[in-house]
């Protein structure tokens, strides 16, 4: 029922609001945190690590999910029981695209549903598609921002290493085949929660995006151009922080 103690994040309703920031890694949620108005930890098990806080006047926590599609839909699913609706996950990528270089901020539309998360929520027919709401406040808010971004589709996926090392790999000639045709159809960036995230909103009826910090991008770096390599995630955590201020002053009508 609505309100019962949480098992996997140590939550009960009123210990969030309906707000929610979502970074992978547990270590971000203070930084992210900061940028909130009277923020307090809240609790913290296994990879959930949980701050509240205020933006003007409304309750906006921040929750870890830690790494992949299954804790991340653990964390959606239990955050919704306690009364969350709205989810913007702030993370980093590996740019696919060859226009996205280190440093650029990708906003994704929809998710490339390559993990198997999702494939226990809805057919893989089914797109994995963020919340167009909150696809345009994390455009207005990375616009406003002046960092290089990009809005588009990006891949989701299970396995870190069979990305960056696909050849060492048994099925290296499917993983390779299936990396150059989604570049080819313009996927820009590669990361391991999106599909997830949607997925589970989708099917819970609530709102979530992603804003990711682009830290690399190894295509380029085998076409020989340029590519800076960059961990400056505050970049990403502005823009989410001020996608959500915007989604508040947009739900109060203002």
């Amino acid at each position: 029922m609505l309100g019962e103690y949480q098992y996997h994040v140590h939550l009960n309703k009123g210990d969030v609001g309906r707000y929610v920031l979502l970074p992978g890694d547990p270590g971000r949620c203070r930084t992210i945190a900061a940028h909130l108005e009277n923020s307090r930890f809240v609790s913290s098990n296994r990879e959930f690590t949980t701050y509240t806080g205020e933006l003007d006047g409304e309750t906006v926590s921040v929750v870890s999910t830690g790494i992949g599609g299954p804790s991340a839909a653990i964390a959606m699913e239990e955050l919704i029981k306690v009364g969350a609706d709205t989810f913007v996950r702030v993370g980093t990528c590996g740019g696919m695209n060859r226009n996205v270089t280190g440093g650029d901020l990708v906003i994704a539309t929809a998710a490339v549903r390559a993990e198997g998360t999702s494939r226990e929520y809805l057919p893989l027919e089914y797109p994995a598609a963020a919340d167009f709401e909150v696809v345009c406040a994390l455009a207005e808010a990375a616009e406003q921002s002046g960092f290089r971004r990009h809005i588009g589709v990006v891949q989701s996926k299970d396995s870190f290493y069979g990305q960056h090392a696909p050849e060492t790999m048994p099925v290296a000639d499917e993983l390779l085949y299936k990396w150059n045709a989604w570049i080819a159809g313009g996927c820009l960036a590669s990361e391991m929660e999106s599909a997830a995230v949607f997925s589970v909103a989708a099917v819970r009826g609530v709102r979530a995006g992603t804003v990711l910090l682009a830290i690399m991008n190894k295509d380029r770096r085998k076409l020989g151009l340029p590519d800076e390599e960059c961990y400056e995630i505050d970049r990403a955590i502005s823009v989410g922080v001020d996608a959500v201020r915007r989604l508040i002053r947009k739900d109060r009508g203002e």
